[in-house]
């Protein structure tokens, strides 16, 4: 396989600028580096191309506003710290890209604009809408009021999902090492970049290692997870160095730089994509064999083949199946909440509104609401 063949068509690109690469090791923004960073992606955008860049940063950014010297980690602190720092790093961008003739809008996202149906959609439009103005979007996580429950993680991770809500051709990690090694380069000499990812399978999630920097929190494990989100998507990734964001239009041209995971041929489509990756599954239904059997053809989930329910969930959330070995067959909405699924499990379609009283589905869950595979 040849990169510039496989990157031929790129028209939108996801680009993810990690906390090592904006920042010194103080924590101090690096400014110099950030100025090419923004000289790159605007002459992207000069040259057609529709681009969103993700950033970390705004805790090192706030840290290095504050002369702080470490990372704190009391949750109140990092969101006050974070606050401060997304304040200073919008208006950074907000100056350079000016000065360049570019126009930024800013999205804060958490794990919840991702989850839930609804909002997932709006920030999907609002990105599309701000492609149509010309605006380069700029994204990162709401580290100010983000808790546990609601945060996606990582800007890796995030950058991922961004790429299956824009349905970006490219999403382009830039970071503090060259790209994936087979083995750590920080500890190995004799350790090989590998360029071109063709299939993302357990030997090359094995390679994966943490993370080494006390102002980032994402390390190769998190890029590779990344990377299984964005390619089940359709979308290409690069990981490469961020230290040289002059590359930028060289990797988006198919240049060897860097390592690149190939999107699969046949990619989930939107819907089911976000089934499997981007929803928080709220409970599980267990099914017998022969119900295992029909989601694997691709059938829709009837109350007969359910023999357990775990959890309370309500009619429109996403579950999680299971079968009774407990491995993960799909993800779907739910016709019926947890109640009615444990009223009606092993029971025929026809006898719902004997039990329920009513029968709005025949289906617990039909097929076009699910996305079969762990």
């Amino acid at each position: 396989m040849d990169k510039k063949e496989i990157l031929g068509q790129v028209k939108r690109v996801v680009i993810k600028v990690g906390t090592t690469t904006l920042t010194h090791d103080t924590g101090l923004l690096n400014l110099e580096r950030i100025e090419i960073l923004v000289r790159q992606i605007s002459n992207l955008h000069n040259h057609g191309y529709e681009v969103v860049l993700v950033t970390s940063g705004a805790i090192g950014a706030g840290m290095g506003k504050l002369n702080l010297n470490e990372r704190p980690k009391n949750l109140p602190e990092k969101q006050a710290i974070a606050a401060v720092g997304q304040v200073a790093l919008i208006h950074l961008y907000q100056k350079i890209f000016a000065e360049y003739g570019k126009t930024v809008g800013q999205l804060l996202l958490t794990a919840s604009d991702i989850n839930e149906r609804n909002r997932y959609l709006n920030g999907r439009n609002t990105c599309f809408s701000l492609f149509n103005l010309g605006v380069i979007p700029i994204i990162n996580e709401n580290d100010a009021i983000a808790v546990e429950e609601i945060k996606v993680g990582d800007n890796d991770t995030l950058s991922a999902f961004v790429s299956t809500l824009i349905d970006a051709d490219l999403l382009i990690i830039l970071s503090d090492i060259d790209g994936l090694y087979d083995s750590n380069p920080k500890k190995n000499p004799n350790a090989k970049l590998i360029s071109l990812v063709p299939q993302l399978n357990e030997e090359i999630i094995n390679m994966a290692g943490g993370s080494d920097s006390k102002f980032g929190t994402g390390g190769m494990a998190t890029k590779l997870n990344a990377a299984e989100i964005a390619i089940n998507s359709g979308t290409n990734m690069v990981i490469a160095q961020g230290n040289k964001p002059e590359n930028l239009m060289a990797i988006v041209k198919g240049e060897d730089i860097g390592t690149l995971f190939v999107k699969k041929k046949k990619g989930l489509k939107a819907k089911k994509h976000w089934l499997q990756y981007s929803s928080k599954k709220l409970g599980k239904i267990i099914v017998d064999n022969g119900a295992k059997e029909a989601l694997l053809k691709h059938r829709s989930l009837l109350p007969s083949g359910i023999v357990d329910v775990e959890g309370n969930f309500n009619k429109g959330d996403v579950i999680t199946i299971i079968d009774e070995e407990k491995n993960i067959l799909a993800s779907g909405i739910t016709n019926y909440d947890a109640i009615e699924c444990r009223k009606i499990m092993g029971k025929q379609t026809k006898e719902i509104i004997k039990i329920l009283g009513y029968k709005d589905y025949d289906e617990v869950i039909h097929i076009n609401n699910m996305s079969v595979g762990g």
